[in-house]
């Protein structure tokens, strides 16, 4: 139970929910995910730095960038659920949310 209450910890914050989002779609740079999500590159890789090390995204070196990938599918699975589950079906941003499983 502690384990999955630090996971809902980490889910618990907004941007970090969305960058899950984002990299259960593709994998992404810091600086296109901050363009995302519209914060910082400084404070989205704070973000990251903190699902690195609970193990929910992992990163590699291209060049001179990282790029981040989501490192657990059942945990991407989870944030899709959620995202589904609190965004309203009759919203016209939530198109692409609701068809981000299909497009993969």
């Amino acid at each position: 139970m502690a384990a999955a209450a630090r996971l809902a910890g980490l889910l618990a914050a907004p941007l970090r929910l969305h960058l899950l989002w984002l990299l259960g779609q593709r994998d992404h740079d810091v600086g296109d995910l901050a363009h995302r999500v519209g914060a910082t590159v400084p404070a989205v890789s704070h973000h990251l730095a903190k699902l690195r090390l609970a193990g929910l995204v992992t990163a590699r070196r291209h060049g001179r960038s990282q790029i981040y990938r989501a490192a657990d599918p059942a945990v991407i699975t989870l944030v899709e659920h959620l995202v589904d589950h609190a965004t309203p079906t009759t919203s016209p941003h939530t198109a692409g949310h609701r068809s981000m499983r299909a497009a993969r």
